[in-house]
């Protein structure tokens, strides 16, 4: 079995580290796109999103040098600062990443800056249908139990 590059036991993050990891904004988009899955996912299918939403284009249309400069610095930078923080874990045999428990401490705050992202574009977009269908929409069914 591959290891991973995360603590498998969950830690407190602090609120320096809680701002150090959002104030990027490659990492808040890799978070962005990891947010609802259960099953790891590829960094290359990663990188190709994350492209996308940077150049507000369809994952398809990301030049090559876009893509490899978004792949280079998520392996380098992004996941692993994200993975000593303990909000994701990654595989670095099978190059796939996923959200750990510790994300649910940081959860709160990437709510927030989400509604600083640019509106009219694909990334907005899609944190919006993300928010009719599933993360927001699992928060407000949430407090709709707690009113009844």
């Amino acid at each position: 079995m591959a290891s991973l590059t995360s603590s498998q036991t969950e830690k407190k993050l602090s609120a320096d580290t809680i701002l150090e990891l959002l104030a990027n904004r490659r990492r808040r988009y890799l978070l962005y796109a990891l947010r609802g899955r259960e099953d790891p996912i590829e960094l290359s299918a990663l990188a190709e999103q994350i492209a996308g939403w940077e150049h507000d284009v369809d994952p398809d249309e990301v030049a090559k040098n876009e893509y490899k400069s978004v792949y280079v610095s998520s392996v380098q930078c992004h996941v692993p600062k994200l993975a000593d923080a303990g909000v994701v874990n990654h595989d670095e045999e099978n190059h796939t990443v996923v959200l750990s428990d510790n994300f649910e401490q940081l959860e709160p705050y990437l709510r927030i800056v989400i509604e600083d992202e640019p509106e009219n574009s694909k990334l907005y977009s899609a944190l919006q249908a993300e928010s009719r269908d599933g993360f927001f929409s699992q928060i407000r069914e949430n407090v709709a139990r707690l009113k009844h």
